[in-house]
C-alpha cells in the first residue's frame, strides 16, 4: 500500500510542476472528466449510454434513441453534480447539507420527493449479505459520519480519507437510490480538495470494486488499494492528457 501512495504523490508533485494550466485547456480537461467521470459511475450502476452517448446528452442535448429516459436524467443529473463537486471543492471541509445537495442534483429528475432526503425505507444491497441500517438510524449515523470527517482528514493519507469516506458512506446508504454515485463524487470532492484531480473507476473493474467493498466490512484493506491504484491510473491518464 505505501508504494502505491508514494507513487500518487510522486504523480501529484509531477501534476503540480505542470500548472499552473492554460484556461482553456483547463476548461478542456475538466469537459472531458465531467464526461468520463459521468459516464463511469453511470454505467457502474447499469446505466446504459456509452462514453459517446453520454457526451451528446451532455454537450448536444441531444437524446439517445431507444436508451431509457432515466439514464437521460442520470447523465444530465451527474453532469450538474459534478459541477456542484468543483465548488464545493474550493472549501476544506463537508456537511450534511453539503452531501444531501449532491444527491438532490443528481436525483431530481428522477425522484422529486426523494430527492436530497434521507429514505424512509428499508432497502436491501443485492447480491450483499451485510444488512443496512434502519430508517430511523440513517439520520444519526449521517450526523456522526460527517462530524468524524475532518479527524479523518488529519489523521489519514488524502487517498486513504478519501477510501473511507466512501465505504462508511455507502455502508449507511442513507438515501433510496443513487448512493453509490453520491459516494464516488464524495470521494472525488475529498481527493480535489486534497489537491489531487479526480479518480475515475472504469466500469471494467466493476466485479473487484464490488468485491473489494464487501470484503471492507471486515477488512477494508483491500479496497483502500483498489482506490489507490484507480486514483494512480487516472493521474498517469491526467499527465497523458496535459503533455
Amino acid at each position: 500500500m505505501k508504494d502505491i501512495l508514494d507513487e500518487v504523490d510522486k504523480l501529484k508533485q509531477e501534476i503540480s510542476k505542470l500548472r499552473p494550466l492554460d484556461e482553456h485547456l483547463l476548461k478542456q480537461i475538466k469537459q472531458y472528466y465531467r464526461v468520463g467521470l459521468t459516464y463511469a459511475s453511470n454505467a457502474l450502476e447499469g446505466n446504459s449510454l456509452t462514453e459517446p452517448e453520454t457526451k451528446i446528452v451532455l454537450e448536444d442535448g441531444i437524446t439517445i434513441g431507444g436508451k431509457p429516459l432515466r439514464d437521460h436524467y442520470e447523465a444530465v443529473g451527474h453532469s450538474e453534480a459534478f459541477d456542484s463537486m468543483y465548488q464545493l471543492a474550493q472549501k476544506k471541509d463537508i456537511s450534511e447539507i453539503d452531501i444531501k445537495n449532491l444527491h438532490k442534483l443528481f436525483y431530481r429528475r428522477i425522484d422529486e420527493v426523494n430527492a436530497g432526503e434521507y429514505r424512509k425505507v428499508k432497502v436491501i444491497i443485492t447480491g450483499s449479505k451485510y444488512p443496512l441500517p434502519y430508517p430511523d438510524e440513517v439520520p444519526p449515523r449521517m450526523r456522526d459520519f460527517t462530524s468524524r470527517l475532518e479527524d479523518l482528514r488529519k489523521q489519514k493519507h488524502p487517498v486513504e480519507f478519501s477510501a473511507l469516506a466512501h465505504k462508511e458512506f455507502v455502508f449507511i446508504h442513507p438515501f433510496v437510490d443513487g448512493n453509490g454515485r453520491v459516494a464516488r463524487l464524495l470521494m472525488n470532492l475529498i481527493l480535489l480538495q486534497e489537491g489531487y484531480n479526480i479518480a475515475v473507476i472504469p466500469p471494467v473493474l466493476r466485479q473487484e470494486y464490488i468485491q473489494t467493498l464487501e470484503g471492507a466490512h471486515k477488512d477494508d484493506k483491500k479496497f483502500i488499494e483498489f482506490i489507490a491504484r484507480v486514483v494512480r491510473e487516472t493521474q498517469q491518464d491526467y499527465l497523458r492528457l496535459l503533455k
